[in-house]
């Protein structure tokens, strides 16, 4: 292995649905609005309460900004990829990549 390959899978996003959610956010460009809760529960096929656990796991890491608000009296949660977390997902792709490539 080289020293530019990751040494492994990044734990926290190596996880299916945390992969497809920061496959979403990071496909948007840099300092797009995000995706709400609903546009990712379509996109990934989760449950809210499944979703809702694995976003959480992801802020925790410091790989998305969360923010809750209301439009018309009703909640609205965004969600948007943070830089780290693009580094992150940068990463754990490339080592994807090289698993492939091997």
């Amino acid at each position: 292995m080289s020293q530019s390959e990751p040494a492994g899978p990044n734990e926290i996003i190596h996880q299916t649905l945390r992969l497809r959610i920061m496959a979403a956010l990071t496909a948007l460009p840099m300092g797009a609005a995000g995706l709400d809760f609903s546009r990712l529960k379509k996109l990934t096929g989760a449950t809210d309460g499944n979703l809702g656990a694995h976003i959480l796991a992801l802020e925790k890491a410091g790989y998305i900004e969360v923010d809750k608000s209301f439009v018309d009296r009703r909640p609205r949660t965004t969600v948007t990829a943070s830089g780290a977390g693009r580094n992150a997902f940068a990463a754990h792709a490339a080592f994807l990549k090289g698993v492939i490539g091997a």
